[in-house]
């Protein structure tokens, strides 16, 4: 795959000398003139990216990414990974994600490697593409699918690349701790990341805020500043208006992104993701945590990854349901989820499948399976 076009028009945005890049899903890129932008007449922030969010739950935004921004996430990830190396790009790059391998490979000065993803993730395409990196700090990103591929069946070429890595970036959705446990073990060197188009990506990791990255609590939501923040979003001003907001942080200035999850602070002042704020469910009028089912899911033995959401339901309102993929039965699902959980958290709807539909980013397509749960809810 060429970048390299792409790459010289990145350079040159984020040399504050060109026009911003917005990043199509087949990899093409339009150049979009700071002065179409939409920033207040008279701002002198410079725009160097136009980032999709995934667009998981709901319409996808235009997020307004600064020159600033990207510089400010970058040292910071710099920091926290003790340098700058070289980066695999396994992950499409007109998400966030997949953009922020490129930026900190062009402030590092490195060449990224962009791994073939036209015919999809596959342990081979990936094993393939590392054995091509030659500097001696590597990194990547990967999302929480893409590792357990690559650890289901692993040649031992694939254990070996991966352990060259001096990190794996992992985030994009909830992690199954028996996934990071066995990647560990295996001698992967993985940090959980925490953040969103809006951050510049990844801006909390392994529960610590990037140095420069603000981090608090506010009515169980989760809420970050400081200069990794979006400008805005791109013809939506009543959107970037209820999003984000500037105040006063310890005698500065902040600029805040209030994110739509919810998270606690552990005893060791750890950013806890508790899932997000409309991921309430309301069954018989007890009000249900997606996230904590499918935290109570993750332990059952044989359970790789699980998805859980409401579909309605005339006797309860609303109803817990689950998709699964899984070595084991559902009724041994059933039955390891009753020894974990709560009755009324264990699913009344179980969908066990070999792999979870996803969206180009790699994250679990919600529709596609919210869609397949309200239909098996009916024909139960």
């Amino acid at each position: 795959m060429n970048i390299e076009p792409l790459l010289k028009a990145l350079s040159d945005a984020l040399a504050g000398e060109g026009p911003a890049v917005q990043i199509s899903p087949d990899g093409s890129f339009a150049l979009i003139p700071q002065a179409e932008l939409g920033l207040p007449a008279g701002s002198d922030t410079e725009i160097a990216a136009v980032v999709l969010t995934s667009g998981s739950t709901g319409t996808p935004k235009r997020t307004l990414l600064s020159v600033d921004a990207l510089a400010a996430s970058s040292v910071g990830t710099a920091m926290a990974l003790s340098g700058e190396g070289q980066w695999l790009l396994a992950l499409p790059m007109n998400y966030v994600a997949g953009l922020q391998v490129l930026v900190r490979s062009l402030f590092a000065g490195t060449r990224p490697w962009a791994m073939d993803l036209s015919a999809g993730f596959t342990p081979e395409a990936f094993t393939e593409a590392a054995l091509e990196l030659t500097d001696k700090m590597r990194f990547t990103s990967l999302v929480p699918t893409q590792l357990s591929r690559l650890l289901r069946n692993p040649s031992a070429e694939t254990l070996t690349v991966l352990r060259r890595f001096n990190a794996i970036l992992l985030g994009g959705g909830p992690i199954n701790p028996v996934l990071l446990e066995a990647a560990r073990g295996a001698g992967l060197k993985v940090v959980t990341t925490y953040g969103m188009s809006e951050t510049c990506g990844g801006a909390v990791y392994d529960g610590v805020p990037l140095d420069g990255v603000h981090l608090t609590i506010r009515d169980g939501r989760v809420l970050l500043g400081g200069d990794v923040v979006a400008s805005g979003y791109l013809g939506n001003s009543a959107l970037t208006e209820a999003s984000f907001f500037e105040e006063e942080h310890h005698g500065e200035m902040v600029r805040w992104y209030a994110s739509g999850d919810l998270g606690e602070l552990d005893d060791q002042g750890r950013l806890r993701v508790l899932g997000r704020v409309d991921d309430v469910i309301i069954t018989g009028g007890l009000k249900v945590s997606a996230a904590a089912v499918t935290n109570g899911l993750h332990r059952v033995q044989g359970v790789r990854e699980a998805f859980v959401v409401p579909v309605d339901s005339l006797e309860w309102g609303q109803q817990v349901a689950a998709m699964v993929v899984a070595s084991c039965s559902e009724s041994e699902l059933l039955q390891g989820a009753a020894a974990v959980l709560e009755p009324h958290l264990v699913p009344k709807t179980v969908v066990l499948v070999s792999e979870l539909p996803l969206l180009a980013t790699g994250k679990p397509d919600r529709r596609a399976i919210l869609a397949a749960l309200t239909e098996a809810s009916r024909s139960a």
